[in-house]
């Protein structure tokens, strides 16, 4: 049995919270249904005991990539509809996979399995590398008999995901391998090339200009304090990511994010695409409007879409339509999305047209993505000239006033 804080609205319309055991969050969800409360969220409490114990080491540090999961997915589904019983496909992954840590995770999967364990809860164990979405999707594909199918849809829907961020990172490595050159380029002419000039500089006893002074004094602290200067930029790097992973940070990150030319809209498209997709997956496999909402809520990473679904929850419960959470939210959500909703809504086809709008966003991400690099390119040009020309400027300009003056 598992510890789970949950929030509920009763009966009589306050919303509570407390705490509760129950095999698995689907399983407490069924329960609060019955006594007639509404769940609004509910969030496994942790049992921090035996964290760094022998048999949880190798799990607790495992990365499993996203293609890795793709597979599993796909292969396992594959093997369940050739008739093979889900212990034994478990087990033919186990030897197949690489990943040790992944691994271990399957043979505790199948262990769990031969004990009498639904495969949804125990992948549910295992929240750190299976979402809430592939758990939910599991789960209603045991509970209507077609788990091959839903595992199926589920690996569909990662593939999805993994291509959509395959050419986001595609579409950065240029600029990023450039403004790396230009850092690195720059670093080498603040160490060895300006001390030149400086000693000539001196030779002709003028005076410099402020932004000579600034290069100068940067090249001079880089040569007399190397070491401090790596730890330095070592130390502003790990604070970066560490303020990332901080809820202010990440918050102030995504909005930066948001507003970033060129990459503002690539993020709201693919933020639009990610909602869309999880939730007509969800939605054509049976699952409930509220649920699915909280689902996928745990898949959007971007704190503010996350804040979209704190109130659409509610309103959903208040019964007001899906369609507003996307209306009132015209600059995470598109127009075009927010009135699509509101056709499928209407129709009774919500989860076919939540597919159009995500399929149609996916394509956006990936043709932006194709001119990103052809877009780009003036404005690193730019940025180049622009750093190229200061430096030419601010190492000239004492020599042309010795000139001048001659």
């Amino acid at each position: 049995m598992k510890k789970f804080h949950y929030k509920a609205k009763g009966q009589d319309g306050k919303i509570e919270e407390g705490e509760a055991t129950s095999e698995d969050r689907f399983s407490l969800a069924t329960d609060m249904k019955n006594v007639g409360k509404t769940i609004i969220s509910i969030k496994e409490i942790k049992d921090k005991k035996g964290l760094f114990s022998k048999s949880s080491s190798i799990v607790l540090f495992t990365r499993v990539k996203l293609r890795e999961k793709i597979l599993f997915m796909r292969n396992l589904s594959s093997m369940i509809n050739a008739g093979l019983p889900l212990s034994r496909a478990l087990g033919v992954l186990e030897r197949q996979t690489k990943n040790p840590g992944f691994k271990k995770i399957i043979q505790e999967i199948s262990d769990g399995i031969t004990k009498g364990n639904s495969l949804s809860s125990s992948l549910e164990k295992h929240s750190k590398v299976f979402s809430g979405l592939e758990t939910a999707m599991v789960r209603v594909g045991e509970e209507s008999g077609n788990l091959s199918d839903s595992l199926d849809v589920v690996a569909g829907q990662l593939e999805k995901s993994y291509t959509l961020r395959k050419k986001i990172k595609s579409a950065m490595m240029y600029p990023s391998i450039i403004m790396s050159l230009m850092v690195v380029i720059g670093a080498l002419m603040m160490v060895f090339v300006v001390p030149t000039l400086m000693a000539t500089f001196q030779d002709l006893d003028v005076e410099l200009p402020t932004s000579t002074k600034i290069i100068v004094g940067t090249s001079n602290f880089m040569r007399d304090h190397f070491l401090l200067f790596i730890l330095s930029v070592a130390g502003g790097i790990f604070a970066l990511i560490s303020l990332g992973k901080t809820k202010k940070g990440k918050k102030v990150l995504d909005f930066v994010s948001l507003r970033i030319p060129l990459i503002g809209g690539i993020v709201v498209e693919y933020n639009t695409a990610q909602t869309t997709r999880t939730l007509s997956s969800l939605l054509s496999s049976g699952v409930g409007v509220v649920e699915a909402i909280t689902i996928t809520q745990e898949v959007v990473q971007n704190s503010y879409y996350k804040e979209v679904f704190d109130k659409s929850i509610i309103d959903v419960q208040k019964g007001i339509p899906l369609s507003e959470s996307f209306i009132k939210n015209e600059k995470l959500y598109p127009s075009i999305a927010a009135e699509m909703v509101q056709v499928g809504e209407e129709t009774g086809q919500l989860s076919a047209m939540l597919q159009k709008v995500a399929l149609y966003y996916e394509e956006e991400v990936n043709t932006k993505t194709k001119d990103m690099s052809t877009i780009i390119e003036p404005f690193l040009m730019i940025i180049i000239g622009l750093g190229v020309g200061f430096f030419a400027v601010s190492m000239l300009s004492p020599m042309y006033s010795v000139m001048g003056n001659i």
